[in-house]
């Protein structure tokens, strides 16, 4: 726009400066001024009218001179604008799929909205590799300015997935604005990959969860619902939500929960609580142990052994859970 601006004024100085030349040199009224100066600028030349003056005649020299030179000088810049841009867009795709062929165990987002942004924002603060599908042009920009991973493309089609490295994804999330939407996305999903874990928005409509069960949904969450519950215990147990809250992110007190796997080669594997020492050792508490089988035992006892593939649901400072994460 700057680059625009700069020309035009160029451009009207060009003419006025012409224009005031031939009325000072030779005489002509403001209008018969303008159009010489047109004719000579643009090199039209119909030959009707024409400098008498030698003073003229040089200015019309240097007039035809000037105004060559500055139409070359536009049309060069209009030309170097576009190859510009063509060259840095098509650097920036490359750049981008060679990030997205990288991209192991990450999470696709279907869906830059409100709701995407969010999980996008979280999936960014605890370092989890993640690829946004988004086909509206504003939202792009967005995500360019955030340096997110991005791909345009709609999320329900199969190129679009694959080209996600869907295969190697670790999940997906769909909340783009319908059901239809996310319930087309899912049933693709589920399709291209069984084993992933998919995610999906639902507006609390009747049938809408059964159908995107159905349809081979993990997971199905109505924003309008965890709202609402969410609303009610903050005037029902105010403290509680407020503790959990601070749990779920480091505040002021730096604690926060979070889950971490035991692997079968950690030195936790076989032991007891007790055995553990990890209250002892990293001052962090254990509130639940959730079974590779899927059950979960809620404040375990001391004598509740820890196994391989376990996942254990802790809560302490970030610290602390850092370094017992590294034991994991």
């Amino acid at each position: 726009m700057r680059k625009i601006i700069i020309i035009s004024l160029l451009f009207l100085a060009l003419m006025l400066g012409g224009t005031a030349g031939y009325m000072l040199l030779e005489n002509t009224g403001f209008w018969m001024g303008l159009y010489l100066t047109i004719i000579t600028v643009f090199t039209v030349g119909y030959g009707d009218i024409v400098p008498i003056h030698p003073s003229g005649r040089v200015f019309t020299v240097f007039l035809v001179i000037t105004s060559v030179s500055f139409v070359m000088y536009v049309f060069s810049k209009i030309t170097e604008t576009m190859i510009e841009g063509e060259l840095r867009g098509l650097y920036k795709r490359r750049k981008m799929n060679k990030e997205i062929a990288r991209l192991r165990d990450h999470y696709i987002v279907c869906g830059f909205g409100r709701i995407g942004k969010e999980i996008c924002k979280i999936l960014q603060e605890h370092h989890r590799p993640f690829l946004v599908i988004e086909k509206d042009e504003e939202e792009i920009k967005n995500l360019e300015e955030l340096q997110y991973i991005w791909l345009k493309g709609d999320a329900s089609d199969d190129e679009s997935l694959l080209d996600a490295g869907i295969e190697r994804a670790k999940g997906l999330v769909s909340v783009v604005a319908s059901d239809a939407d996310n319930l087309y996305i899912t049933l693709t999903a589920r399709g291209l990959n069984a084993d992933l874990y998919i995610m999906a928005r639902s507006s609390g409509g009747s049938g809408v969860q059964t159908k995107l069960k159905r349809a081979g949904a993990s997971k199905v969450i109505s924003p309008y619902s965890i709202g609402a519950r969410r609303m009610a215990h903050l005037i029902v147990r105010p403290t509680v939500t407020d503790f959990i809250d601070l749990t779920m992110r480091a505040g002021e007190l730096d604690l926060i929960m979070e889950e971490l796997r035991v692997s079968s080669t950690s030195s936790l594997s076989g032991k007891n609580l007790i055995e553990s020492e990890i209250r002892k050792r990293y001052d962090v508490i254990v509130v639940a142990i959730k079974r590779q089988d899927g059950t979960m035992l809620f404040n375990p006892k001391p004598d509740s052994v820890i196994m391989a593939d376990d996942i254990l649901i802790v809560l302490g400072a970030s610290e602390q859970i850092l370094g017992l994460g590294r034991e994991m």
